[in-house]
C-alpha cells in the first residue's frame, strides 16, 4: 500500500516524502499517524522528535532518524502534541535507548503519569470504520513517570528555541501545536488533520481533505473549533498534521480557511456524547463527564470489522 502512496511528493519542493513539511522538518507515517523530526539533516546535527507514533514503530523511527542525522543519533528531546495512544505508542521502547526529556502540556500530565484515563471515545460518531473500532483503542492511564517534563507557561522549549508552543485543546485537554514564526511553519498535531481519519478508506489512501480533529476522540468541540480558528489566524505557509499528508501554500491557505469558517458544518457531529457538553478536566484528569450515548450499533459494527481483519491476516490459507 505504501508504495502506491509514494504519493505525490509535492513537485518543486525538494522534499522526499509527502509527510515532509520543510527541508528541516521531516515526517514519517507510522501505520496511520505521523511523527516529525525537526532539525537540519546531516550527521551529528541536533534534532527534536515530535510525537512517538504507533505501537511497534520504534525501529522505524530510529532508522529514519539515522538516515537524517547519522548512525547512533538521538534527539535532544521529544515533544508530545498530546498523549493519545497512537501518538505515544512507541515512546516506552524509544526511551529504553534514548535518555532524553519528553515535553508535554501540564493538562496532559495526568494521562502520561498514571493518574487518569482519557475521556472514553464516542464510536457512534464520525461515520466510518476507524470510528466504529475506536472503542477498542486504549485510553490509559499510561505512566512515563518523571521522564515527562512540563512545557513552560511562556510556550518555550529549550531544545526548540525557534518554535513556540500553542495550546490547542479540544481533541485532548492539553493538546498543543508548534509554530515557527520566521517561516510560518506549523506542526498541528490533531488540532486539524488532512485526511478523513474517521474512515478506513481515507486512512488507507491518504486522500487529502481538511478535517477537524478525529471525531471519535474529541472531547470538547467548542474548544476544538476555537483551536482551528487560532491556527488559521496564524496564516501558516506549511503544515504537518498528525494524520494525512503535509500541506503548504495555497492548498493550505484555502483548506484551513474554509475549515475554520465552516467548522460546525464540516466537522462537528450532529449528535454525540461530547457535542452538547464537553468532558470537564483539570490538572488531575477527568472531573466530570456527560452521560454516555448508546453506541451498541457502532460497537457491533466495530466487532465485526475487527474480527474480519483478524480473519484476513491470520486465517490459514486454504488451497
Amino acid at each position: 500500500m505504501e508504495s502506491q502512496l509514494e504519493l505525490d511528493t509535492p513537485v518543486g519542493t525538494g522534499l522526499s516524502s509527502p509527510y515532509d513539511v520543510t527541508a528541516d522538518v521531516a515526517g514519517l507515517k507510522t501505520l496511520f499517524v505521523n511523527v516529525f523530526f525537526i532539525g537540519e539533516p546531516g550527521p551529528g546535527n541536533p534534532w527534536v522528535l515530535v510525537d512517538a507514533g504507533f505501537f511497534g514503530y520504534a525501529d522505524s523511527i530510529r532508522k529514519k532518524a539515522e538516515e537524517l542525522f547519522g548512525a547512533g543519533t538521538r534527539p535532544k528531546a521529544i515533544v508530545l502534541t498530546h498523549g493519545h495512544a497512537d501518538h505515544v505508542g512507541s515512546l516506552k521502547t524509544l526511551l529504553e535507548t534514548w535518555d532524553v526529556p519528553v515535553y508535554a502540556h501540564p493538562l496532559e500530565l495526568p494521562y502520561l503519569q498514571g493518574k487518569s484515563s482519557y475521556p472514553p471515545p464516542d464510536p457512534g460518531i464520525g461515520g466510518g470504520g476507524m470510528a466504529y473500532m475506536s472503542w477498542v483503542f486504549p485510553i490509559g492511564p499510561m505512566d512515563f513517570g518523571d521522564k515527562i517534563k512540563v512545557i513552560a507557561s511562556n510556550g518555550q522549549i529549550p531544545e526548540l528555541p525557534d518554535w513556540r508552543v500553542i495550546h490547542t485543546p479540544g481533541h485532548a485537554p492539553g493538546h498543543i501545536s508548534l509554530f515557527r514564526d520566521r517561516d510560518r511553519t506549523l506542526i498541528a498535531g490533531d488540532a486539524f488533520v488532512t485526511t478523513n481519519q474517521n474512515a478506513i478508506t481515507a486512512v488507507a489512501t491518504q486522500s487529502e481533505e481538511f478535517h477537524g480533529p478525529p471525531a471519535y476522540f474529541t472531547c470538547d468541540w467548542e474548544a476544538a473549533q476555537k483551536s482551528v480558528e487560532l491556527l488559521n489566524n496564524l496564516n501558516p505557509k506549511a503544515a504537518g498534521t498528525g494524520h494525512g499528508v503535509s500541506v503548504r501554500g495555497l492548498d493550505l491557505e484555502l483548506g484551513l480557511n474554509r475549515l475554520a469558517h465552516d467548522f460546525k458544518n464540516l466537522s462537528i457531529p450532529s449528535e454525540g456524547r461530547y457535542v452538547k457538553q464537553p468532558a470537564i478536566t483539570d490538572e488531575t484528569g477527568i472531573v466530570d463527564m456527560p452521560t454516555p450515548t448508546s453506541y451498541n450499533v457502532a460497537r457491533a459494527i466495530g466487532v465485526g470489522m475487527v474480527l474480519s481483519l483478524v480473519a484476513f491476516f491470520f486465517w490459514p490459507n486454504k488451497r
